[in-house]
């Protein structure tokens, strides 16, 4: 089989990032600046060199800076709108984009950087759902004071070699193959199972927002891996694509200096090819 290669990326950044402070006090986070290009510049700039063309982006706070500063990025990017950002969480907004779930597409988490070095692996990868999940986790945790490793949302894997679990707290981190970075791909065949299950969530929870949901306390609260877990347990394989470091999740104001120092230290893969 070969491998399916998108050229649609949906990027999830309905969020505000509070923990960055005065950060995203008058920009989304996305926007914030990581020594030469904004989170979202990197992103795309990875995203570009393995074929994408077509970016949709998933909107909540500052609606119209985010628009700004993506359009300087790539022109033809396209906003679906999340209304309820201050009130849900990465399922629901997602959600707000599942007509776009619509053939082979990449998603990922709007506040990671990672190199082109991740996109070539995760376009090369065979499979309906693969997952990029980085094998050197703990390295990234060490001295990340602000950050501690029980909120990373760790995964291992099951006999045939696909994910078994994944999310926070779903297995002790001492027991992980890995961290799922918050970047994965999907083929038509794995778009409609995204699809198929935000649509059937959405009508079992309509009106019970605050029911429990995997390991969310909160439907409203549910993250992008209680789905993904979902779908696992329901018999979808999902593929792991293994990495060893090479990105960094920027949450807090330490993990911005740590990835400076990461883009700094990967400009030779950023380098034509």
């Amino acid at each position: 089989m070969s491998p399916s290669r998108p050229t649609k990326v949906i990027v999830i950044a309905a969020g505000r990032g509070k923990r960055l402070g005065p950060h995203t006090e008058e920009r989304p986070k996305c926007l914030v600046q990581v020594g030469a290009r904004s989170i979202l510049g990197w992103q795309l700039e990875a995203l570009r060199g393995v074929g994408v063309s077509e970016v949709v982006m998933i909107r909540g706070y500052r609606p119209d800076e985010l628009a700004a500063g993506a359009r300087a990025l790539w022109p033809g990017v396209r906003f679906v709108e999340n209304a309820e950002w201050e009130r849900n969480n990465i399922l629901l907004s997602l959600a707000c984009a599942r007509h776009e779930l619509d053939g082979p597409v990449y998603l990922t988490y709007s506040d990671i950087i990672f190199t082109p070095t991740v996109t070539r692996a995760l376009a090369d990868a065979e499979g309906d759902a693969c997952l990029v999940i980085d094998r050197a986790f703990r390295d990234i945790y060490v001295g990340r004071t602000e950050h501690p490793l029980e909120e990373g949302e760790v995964s291992d894997l099951n006999d045939d070699g696909d994910v078994r679990r994944v999310g926070k707290k779903s297995l002790p981190a001492d027991e992980a193959f890995g961290e799922f970075i918050g970047l994965m791909k999907v083929s038509a065949e794995g778009a409609r199972w995204l699809r198929d299950g935000i649509d059937e969530l959405l009508a079992r929870y309509a009106g019970r927002p605050d029911a429990p949901f995997q390991r969310a306390a909160r439907f409203a609260n549910a993250y992008l891996t209680d789905l993904l877990q979902e779908l696992i347990d329901r018999g979808h394989p999902m593929r792991p694509v293994a990495i060893d470091g090479q990105w960094r999740e920027i949450d807090t104001g330490q993990d911005l200096e740590r990835a400076v120092a990461l883009v700094d230290a990967a400009v030779a893969d950023w380098s034509p090819r």
